[in-house]
């Protein structure tokens, strides 16, 4: 198991990735690894610099098609995607957690390898103003929040296509 404490604005916030699925529990975003070529997509959102796509599970919506919705308003890209597991977002050491914060104490993110099959052209419409594909390794060098955890999803990534 990988751990970091990380500050996603005033919060502290413990992410732990095992590598499994979630439990029962709350999911509250997907997530993806996105590879064209063995090249790995990131986008530039607005308000954070560069990421890979995802965000928010809307009321209804399976994790798995959240995640190819963000792709496609995030970085213009569709494609087929594959379960690598789950994070779990634990704010039980969040001071500044409480009943009424916007994500549950315990929530769980669903992480996929996502093989691009269409690249679109890129049109800035939604939350992203950039895109780029960039060498797996070097991710680190261009997400300013890059840590131990999304290091151990990108290296479980990566032997999903080793195992094809």
């Amino acid at each position: 198991m990988t751990i970091a404490y990380v500050q996603w604005g005033a919060q502290k916030v413990k992410l732990s990735w095992s590598g499994k699925t979630a439990p029962n529990g709350i999911v509250t975003s997907a997530h993806g690894f996105c590879f064209n070529r063995n090249q790995f997509l990131l986008v530039n959102l607005k308000e954070r610099g560069w990421d890979f796509p995802g965000g928010h599970v809307e009321a209804g919506e399976l994790p798995e098609a959240c995640l190819a919705r963000e792709a496609m308003e995030e970085g213009y890209v569709n494609g087929v995607s594959q379960l690598i597991g789950s994070l779990t977002v634990d704010h039980s050491e969040n001071p500044n957690w409480n009943e009424q914060s916007a994500y549950p104490k315990v929530g769980y993110q669903l992480f996929y390898r996502m093989e691009i099959r269409e690249v679109l052209p890129f049109k800035a419409e939604h939350e992203s103003i950039d895109r780029m594909f960039v060498d797996p390794y070097q991710v680190g060098a261009y997400y300013k929040g890059w840590n131990e955890v999304y290091q151990a999803i990108l290296e479980a990534a990566l032997k999903l296509e080793e195992k094809k």
